[in-house]
């Protein structure tokens, strides 16, 4: 059972939009991603078609539009870096992070050190979440979304921030 195809909903916020669902698309030859067309517009009006990919811990690319990664580079910049895994993530997320902006035909041009750190092919699946988008090869996206089934979405101990959280 896949979860890939058109499953991409645009959800809408006192304006600002937030992103959901997913597309399975493909990328072209050059390493360009051509954002679904319902959100072209939310991107140029919140962000003017300018974007910030980096790399994610679960192999995949974050996306995000470049006012919400502004926020999140100032936290980052901010923390202490003594501890090892605060220098990690660091370098990992902004160290990877590039700069993108939509075309006319609203494409954004990955680039070949990202797609390769993702394993990203022709195919990939552009997931919303919220403020961000992940960008996930397909397999790898259909792998992640058959081992959650198969632990009846049981991973592990439920963390403080979600057990107040009803569904």
């Amino acid at each position: 059972m896949g979860l890939s195809g058109n499953f991409w909903v645009p959800w809408e916020n006192k304006g600002a939009g937030l992103f959901k669902g997913g597309n399975t698309v493909n990328l072209d030859a050059k390493g360009r991603l051509a954002l679904p067309t319902r959100y072209r517009t939310d991107l140029m009006e919140r962000c003017e078609g300018q974007l910030v990919v980096t790399v994610h811990d679960d192999s995949c690319l974050m996306m995000y539009p470049l006012p919400d990664w502004d926020e999140i580079e100032r936290k980052l910049v901010r923390l202490p870096n003594l501890n090892r895994r605060t220098r990690t993530l660091q370098r990992m997320f902004l160290g990877h992070a590039s700069e993108l902006e939509m075309d006319k035909n609203g494409r954004v041009l990955l680039p070949p050190r990202l797609r390769d750190f993702a394993g990203l092919g022709k195919r990939v699946v552009l997931v919303g979440l919220g403020n961000k988008f992940e960008i996930w090869n397909e397999e790898a996206w259909e792998k992640d979304c058959a081992e959650f089934l198969a632990r009846n979405g049981d991973d592990g101990d439920m963390p403080d921030s979600l057990e107040s959280l009803t569904i």
